[in-house]
């Protein structure tokens, strides 16, 4: 591949800059390690645990085990694990459903939530579909400030009017197609304490997508109910080629499983099809692989910023998600750093992406993923709705320096309009 000097040339610049930033994400990324191999050593897994089962999935000592071990390492009392969960929409609806009953309120207190939760929620979609407002579910929402902080004046109110019916209170940690920072386990964590202090009954649910092994420990070691997500994000570690997880207290995972398969069968049953394997290993990579992408992203912010558009988070703050935005500022600009990621994929480098109608989504998206998995946004990925600002959300890198490679080839593209 083909770079200019001046690209050549940020890109070293952005390195030097970032030394002490990458060691620092080196630490996050031992210590979490370190967890999830004490956690192995523990439950003593071995390679008969990686033995595909069928049928019913009766007595799977690799699903079981796998199980115990996520609940130890997101600091939960349980936790279930499936290649047979499609995507973190899927993972979030099992989540939902098995807590919220008729009549109940879900309260999202970190504004709105991803797109592709509009309908499941019955925000948008048709009435009679099987969303939770068909079921008898109420939504109320309160936006996050300004400065990024939780508004809990207003989450306060509402909490104190809806007490006996507010079953569930939602955070979703990551920006999702939101202009606004990602939440720190910090503010979670205190976010969470307030509400149990004026509604002790109500389930914290985090949309925890996109956020694990950013940090040290995840919401659910400071009193979250759930937390859920995607393996193929950040906890697949690239390996998983599919599936998703559940976490928290035994009770709310437990209501979740019933979700999940039926009620009195929950978590007993699901056969593995030769899938445990890449998820054990998947888990154990996500630490490291977490930590590529993050590097990745911090070079991304230093050579953009650089260039003259505005990011988020800036080159030099922590960053608590592998999403990085750049307002690109017109569609042209959108798609040229789409067709830039694109060119500088290992898979798929010479397709050109296009805006289109993704269902799910209330305008036409972009988006480039020349990944091994489709879809893995732990793999170098770009993607953003056209609307004003035209901001593009960015993440993944399975190595750095193929995600280095990646973003060199999105600037190259995005210079030529500059």
């Amino acid at each position: 591949m083909y770079f200019s000097k001046k690209i050549t040339d940020l890109a070293a610049e952005a390195e030097k800059a970032l030394f002490d930033r990458f060691a620092e994400i080196d630490a996050v990324s031992f210590t979490n390690t370190e967890k999830i191999m004490n956690s192995f050593k523990e439950h003593r897994v071995s390679e008969t645990m990686f033995a595909p089962s069928s049928g019913y999935g009766y007595d799977d000592r690799g699903r079981e085990t796998l199980d115990k071990i996520w609940a130890d390492v997101m600091g939960a009392e349980s936790a279930f694990v499936r290649h047979s969960i499609v995507n973190g929409t899927q993972a979030l609806t099992i989540g939902l459903f098995g807590l919220l009953r008729p009549g109940d309120i879900m309260f999202s207190i970190a504004g709105k939530p991803y797109d592709t939760l509009d309908e499941v929620i019955g925000n948008t979609g048709k009435a009679g579909d099987g969303s939770l407002k068909d079921f008898g579910v109420e939504y109320m929402q309160s936006d996050l400030k300004d400065d990024g902080s939780f508004d809990l004046d207003r989450i306060k109110s509402v909490l104190e009017e809806h007490k006996e019916k507010i079953k569930v209170v939602f955070i979703q940690r990551s920006k999702g197609y939101l202009n606004r920072k990602t939440l720190s386990i910090a503010q979670i964590a205190e976010a969470t304490k307030f509400v149990k202090s004026i509604s002790p009954a109500s389930y914290v649910v985090v949309d925890n997508c996109y956020g694990e092994f950013t940090e040290t420990a995840e919401p659910t070691a400071f009193g979250a109910d759930m937390i859920i997500g995607s393996l193929i994000k950040n906890p697949g570690g690239g390996m998983a080629e599919t599936g998703g997880y559940i976490a928290g207290s035994a009770r709310a995972v437990e209501l979740a499983s019933y979700r999940l398969t039926s009620v009195g069968v929950g978590c007993e049953v699901g056969a593995t099809l030769g899938q445990t394997k890449s998820m054990f290993k998947g888990l154990f990579y996500a630490p490291h692989t977490t930590a590529q992408a993050i590097k990745t992203a911090h070079l991304a912010a230093y050579m953009f910023n650089a260039l003259g558009f505005e990011v988020e988070p800036a080159w030099n703050e922590p960053r608590y998600d592998i999403i990085q935005t750049v307002k690109t500022g017109s569609p042209e600009k959108l798609c040229a750093f789409c067709r830039g990621i694109q060119a500088g994929s290992p898979i798929d480098s010479f397709v050109v992406p296009e805006p289109w109608a993704m269902p799910g989504y209330s305008d036409k998206v972009i988006m480039a993923a020349g990944a091994f998995t489709q879809g893995a946004s732990i793999e170098l990925s770009a993607d953003g709705p056209l609307r004003p600002p035209y901001t593009v959300f960015f993440q993944g890198g399975l190595t750095y320096e193929s995600g280095r490679i990646g973003i060199m080839s999105a600037a190259e593209e995005m210079i030529k309009l500059i």
